[in-house]
């Protein structure tokens, strides 16, 4: 699943239909990443758990910090705005990958440094600031740009009511989200690049990431009503192998894919409750091969989002549901897919609890139900189908959550150990790509210790 970390990446059925940009971003092959970075804290002066539940979700004062543009101040650091993140990890699989893992890695058992990333954001002018990360991927040995928001907001009073309004400069759908249920930051935070997964998923979920540049105007009215709309446009070939992005033949946009992000957020006592949705709509060029006329994929995403934040206890609930229509012209006609039409839905559900925003536990449950498609999805399933479905549990420990140690008061750490088990891997249980791996071989133990510093 990843991403963020997770939500699964177009996989291989995905890329061999070109129906996507990308399975996912170079820089995101490994996990799905979704990140809390010291710089914000030295900037305003707050502990990592002002701005996050269990980091790296977000509390509606997070939500407020990103939606003015990381302009928020009241910290007295003279350090450079910059940060560091990496993730040391050991994963086990139940049975063992044949060939290894990854190019040198064993077929089990294996410790890794999963990457390193290095960021450089807050506050650049009066109402204007970013996000920016670099990444090394050190399972797929590649380096690159990686999560990008670049922001102007400012904040009126119109009729009594406080109102944001500003506009993103980004390169991933969903990125600029400031609830943890969309793909971009949604659960998993962290999941190993070292163990099976799905081999199918929805477009919106990373397979334009990095790929693509988008300007999403936003507003959010009297801290209740949020409204986006964007439109992306596909990279140069060459930009993108500047950049690190561009990990196969390129599908590029046909134009620009309009995206929508609506969602409203009543809040009351130390309780908030979100419902929106939000979606894509994107004509595709598989592989750049003109003379075929493009593939029409259109993703429709509803979303909730319940936090209780108490000084002691919080508890957090987040669940998505994201429909994907396909009208594959182009890859039919290229023997891309068998057929002309398929359609796939993306269930995610999640809840988390912390105590003292120190321990806490994860429990989430991932569905994703499709056509059949011989030619999409034959290499990976016997029966032709991307239906997986599976549960994450995951136990926390965040030491350093309410502040660092004297000698670096901005470093947190989050230990972690997460368990994903499949009930179905790629349309079945036994012996579902036909050469006699099951479901169960993909279930994964991953320990992890993530710091950012």
């Amino acid at each position: 699943m990843p991403a963020s970390s997770c939500l699964p990446a177009c996989g291989p059925a995905h890329e061999r239909a070109a129906v996507s940009l990308a399975i996912i971003a170079s820089l995101t092959a490994a996990v799905t990443r979704a990140d809390a970075v010291p710089l914000f804290a030295r900037q305003t002066g707050q502990t990592c758990a002002a701005c996050h539940n269990g980091f790296p979700e977000l509390t509606p004062y997070g939500r407020l910090f990103k939606l003015n543009g990381y302009t928020f101040g009241g910290g007295q650091s003279n350090i450079p705005p910059i940060s560091a993140m990496t993730v040391a990890s050991f994963t086990h699989t139940q049975a063992n990958q044949p060939g290894g893992a990854a190019p040198d890695f064993g077929a089990n058992n294996n410790p890794a440094i999963d990457f390193i990333s290095m960021f450089y954001g807050g506050v650049i002018l009066p109402n204007f600031g970013m996000f920016g990360q670099i990444t090394y991927d050190n399972i797929g040995k590649s380096f690159g740009w990686d999560n990008t928001d670049i922001r102007y907001a400012q904040a009126f009073n119109i009729g009594g009511h406080e109102t944001i309004v500003g506009v993103s400069l980004n390169n991933n759908p969903t990125v600029t989200d400031v609830w943890n249920s969309t793909p971009a930051w949604g659960y998993p935070w962290l999941s190993s690049g070292l163990a099976p997964t799905p081999a199918a998923a929805t477009l919106i979920e990373g397979g334009l990431a990095q790929q693509v540049v988008g300007v999403d105007p936003y507003v959010y009215w009297d801290r209740l009503v949020y409204a986006e709309f964007g439109a992306y446009r596909t990279l140069g070939t060459q930009l993108l192998n500047n950049l690190g992005a561009n990990p196969g033949p390129p599908s590029p946009i046909n134009g620009v894919a309009p995206y929508w992000r609506v969602a409203i957020e009543p809040k009351w006592g130390p309780n908030s409750w979100e419902v929106g949705t939000f979606g894509l709509r994107a004509a595709l060029v598989p592989g750049g091969v003109s003379g075929y006329g493009a593939d029409h994929i259109t993703d429709v995403g509803v979303d909730t989002q319940y936090q209780y934040l108490a000084d002691i206890n919080s508890f957090s609930v987040q669940a998505s549901l994201i429909t994907e229509s396909d009208r594959f012209d182009a890859s039919q006609a290229l023997g891309n897919t068998s057929n002309k039409n398929d359609h796939l839905t993306s269930l995610h559900i999640k809840a988390s609890y912390y105590y003292d925003q120190t321990y806490g536990g994860t429990l989430g449950w991932f569905r994703i139900d499709g056509s059949g498609d011989a030619a999409l999805y034959g290499a990976d399933s016997i029966s032709n189908s991307p239906n997986s479905s599976g549960f994450i549990g995951e136990l926390d420990y965040m030491p350093f959550n309410h502040g660092g140690p004297s000698w670096w008061p901005w470093l947190n750490v989050k230990f972690g150990a997460q368990y994903t088990y499949y009930t179905r891997l790629n349309g079945g249980t036994n012996n579902y790509d036909g050469v006699g791996d099951n479901a169960s071989g993909a279930n994964t133990l991953y320990l992890f210790a993530w710091l950012a510093f």
